[in-house]
């Protein structure tokens, strides 16, 4: 794996034929920033202070808004509140004094602080592996000669669909337009014909500073930024129209939290703001398919690294405490999280990086390792474990079609590569591939089991998710490369396990039981 590198999350495009394990800007933690230009709080900076300035979470007692004492003794480290979440007792602040956090956390009613990145105000996190693959218009007219009646015109390409059922499900329901997937990520494109007719735009927002900002399109990727916000957007919900693609669910709503900076970083502000947006608009799911920057992972035994734990882990409870269902995606590094240690070498991300070698039973990827987050691993065209998908007995929920390089599993024709085919801004449609990917397939079907049971709590929901999952056995031995040497070891039963948790996720019981 290199660094440093995007964090967006878990999709990879995969070049045709090679599969990587480098997570890309298309994964959760790819930037995302508000309309054309990054705010204040992420520029490298129009004022000597923005040019120095860091920014943190100060983390205090919810519920009781931010007092008097802590106001002033931010003011007094040399610090400025940004905005603050009261509900879950977190506050954003930016400020040039290195000391700020070692200070603030000695001031009585603060738990933890900490800064969210190394780098003076603008980084990149996602989970999907390379760059996009877009369709030619040759491509897509042949697409469109393989098409059946009622599929859509690039149906025939998405081979993903009836690896979960999802084609059988739309048979009986596209799902409640009553229901909202909320995508944290990149931005998303919303003019885009396939995204367009099941956008939400209340449930929309920018939340790249850590404060929402509402204006009009204000969600949505600049030419320059990742794609991948848009893919998995349609990966979800793109609508069956007759244009395109179809989504596991494409009678739900989507709506797009970009979160994401121009250069591609998810902090942690921008992640709590996203979280806690969703809860408060009644969003029913949210997809996170990157990793909060700057660390892989986060260690609770660094004062730094426990404030950004703190902060999120409030800020993902909250909406799972307002009925949100929160799925999130594994990682491209094809680890165990299980395992007694991990050797990180990209974090942090934003600075300078070293092989730092961690405990991932002590140290975190967030949200995907956070407490009620849905953990969703890859698999390919042959339902096995992508080659890059990481893994975890304990740590996995379900696995869903992430992709994989066509050389190691191929799909059954009319389908040719082994890659996720999705929306990408400006009216067109590729490939990609990662967990990024499988991740947005499961927040589908929690879609598909909220629009069944519309009275459902997050924890039913996910429980439903998991008892109707597909049990699916251990790859053992697991050669994904046919070279004769092991490539990743499944623990656990044919019920629970490390590869694939609680089993391959399936659309059509999700709307008929």
């Amino acid at each position: 794996m290199t660094a440093p590198r995007k964090r967006s999350r878990r999709a990879i495009a995969l070049p045709l034929g090679m599969a990587t394990a480098t997570a890309l800007a298309f994964l959760p933690n790819v930037s995302a920033s508000a309309a054309d230009t990054d705010s204040s709080a992420t520029r490298t900076a129009t004022t000597t202070a923005d040019a120095t300035a860091l920014s943190y979470v100060v983390n205090v007692r919810p519920g009781h808004g931010t007092s008097a004492s802590v106001k002033k003794a931010v003011a007094k480290a040399g610090g400025t509140i940004v905005t603050s979440y009261d509900q879950i007792g977190v506050i954003v602040v930016h400020s040039s004094n290195a000391d700020f956090a070692r200070t603030i956390r000695g001031v009585h009613g603060v738990q933890s602080a900490g800064n969210t990145r190394n780098a003076p105000l603008p980084a990149q996190s996602t989970t999907d592996m390379g760059a996009p693959q877009v369709l030619t218009a040759a491509q897509e007219k042949a697409a469109s000669a393989e098409a059946a009646a009622g599929q859509d015109p690039l149906e025939s390409l998405q081979w993903d669909l009836p690896a979960i059922k999802a084609d059988k499900a739309h048979e009986k329901t596209l799902g409640s337009s009553k229901v909202t997937v909320a995508v944290i990520d990149t931005g998303v494109d919303d003019t885009h014909p396939d995204i367009a007719p099941n956008f939400d735009r209340d449930a929309s927002v920018n939340c790249v500073t850590g404060k929402p900002d509402t204006t009009d399109g204000a969600w949505r990727p600049t030419a320059a930024e990742s794609p991948h916000g848009t893919h998995v957007a349609g990966e979800i919900a793109a609508a069956k129209n007759g244009v395109g693609v179809t989504g596991v669910a494409p009678g739900v709503k989507v709506a797009g939290i970009k979160v994401a900076t121009t250069a591609g970083y998810f902090y942690t502000e921008a992640v709590v703001c996203g979280f806690v947006w969703a809860a408060e608009h009644h969003v029913d799911v949210t997809n996170n398919s990157y990793y909060t920057d700057p660390w892989y992972f986060n260690c609770k035994d660094d004062p730094d690294q426990k404030a950004l734990v703190d902060a999120i882990t409030r800020a993902s409870r909250y909406a799972e405490h307002k009925g949100t269902v929160n799925v999130a995606a594994a990682g491209n590094e094809n680890y165990d999280l299980a395992a007694d240690s991990i050797t990180d070498p990209v974090s942090p991300n934003d600075g300078t990086p070293s092989d730092r070698v961690i405990d991932p039973s002590k140290c975190y990827d967030i949200p995907t390792q956070l407490p009620g987050v849905v953990t969703v691993a890859a698999t390919g065209a042959k339902g096995i474990k992508s080659s890059f998908s990481n893994h975890g007995l304990g740590v996995i929920d379900v696995a869903a079609p992430g992709g994989d390089s066509t050389r190691y599993q191929t799909p059954a024709p009319p389908a040719t590569s082994g890659l996720i085919l999705g929306p990408l801004p400006g009216g067109t449609w590729g490939y990609m591939a990662g967990t990024s990917m499988a991740s947005p397939h499961v927040a589908g079907v929690a879609a598909l089991i909220k629009s069944t049971h519309p009275h459902a709590s997050a924890a039913l929901v996910k429980a439903l998710l998991y008892a109707e999952a597909d049990a699916t056995p251990c790859t053992d031995p697991y050669d994904i490369d046919g070279d004769g040497k092991v490539d990743a070891v499944c623990e656990g039963t044919k019920n629970h396990n490390g590869f694939y948790g609680w089993g391959t996720v399936n659309a059509l019981k999700a709307v008929t039981k």
